[in-house]
């Protein structure tokens, strides 16, 4: 997972900004399942993105 910055996400249209966080809530969900064998530090990074997107989403 790539971290995306405040730039490229103003740079996404709306619609492709709400795919984008469709995928980041799936993915979410993913990793705390496996979370509990690898560790959180992915957990935290997808959640800072969905955070960043929301808030730029407005």
């Amino acid at each position: 997972m790539a971290k995306i910055k405040a730039t490229e996400i103003k740079k996404m249209t709306k619609e492709e900004r709400n795919q984008k966080l469709e995928e980041l809530k799936m993915e979410l969900i993913k990793s705390r399942v496996s979370a509990s064998k690898t560790g959180n530090s992915k957990v935290k990074e997808i959640k800072r993105l969905i955070a960043r997107i929301t808030t730029l989403n407005k």
